[in-house]
């Protein structure tokens, strides 16, 4: 059996691979990549009233396409605040306009609805640096979003959005971890697994 310190350091250490890869990745491919994100991820919340999503940084899946390319799905669009102090992501509704915030990330400007708004998405859509098939994610490692899905439905579909490589077939992970419902690819789309929460 696997420790929590060995486990944090297996986690640690793949970050820091993942992150490696993404900044060695040519401009031109994490482009071609956003566009296949993009197309695959829009059919999956066409449907969707209410969302809540991310602003990708520059070498994350859909950089430089999301959170715009959300305006022509009609839905309400929640996009996270870091707090400038505290653990929990706050929510405000986009409204197209973005500015920097806690750690340099780009957020909506507007009126904070708290971390519990996050309750109203119908899907949630997360950043990842890895996704297991069994539905574990990787994320940076602040907890920012394992926190904030303990507010989020339970019946609300979380879905990754990770380039190809990043979708493997395990991950480290410990008991506080959120699996996600679904991941998207460049290559491979839209795609459910099987999570049992």
């Amino acid at each position: 059996m696997t420790s929590p310190r060995e486990t944090g350091a297996e986690k640690s250490a793949l970050r820091s691979l993942v992150l490696a890869r993404r900044a060695a990745q040519p401009e031109a491919g994490r482009t071609a990549a956003s566009a296949a994100i993009v197309a695959a991820l829009l059919p999956g919340l066409a449907k969707v009233r209410a969302f809540a999503a991310y602003v990708p940084e520059e070498t994350e899946p859909g950089h430089g396409r999301l959170p715009a390319a959300y305006t022509q799905l009609g839905a309400r669009v929640l996009l996270p605040v870091v707090p400038p102090g505290g653990e929990e992501l706050a929510w405000a509704v986009d409204t197209g306009r973005l500015a920097p915030g806690r750690f340099g990330l780009l957020e909506p400007l507007g009126p904070r609805l708290g971390p519990t708004a996050i309750g109203t998405a119908d899907v949630v859509v997360v950043p990842a640096l890895s996704v297991a098939r069994d539905g574990g994610r990787l994320g940076r490692g602040g907890g920012y979003y394992d926190r904030a899905l303990l507010h989020a439905r339970p019946d609300a579909v979380v879905v990754a959005l990770v380039f190809d490589d990043e979708l493997v077939d395990a991950l480290p992970s410990e008991p506080h971890d959120h699996r996600v419902d679904a991941v998207v690819t460049p290559s491979g789309g839209w795609q459910a697994l099987p999570v049992s929460h």
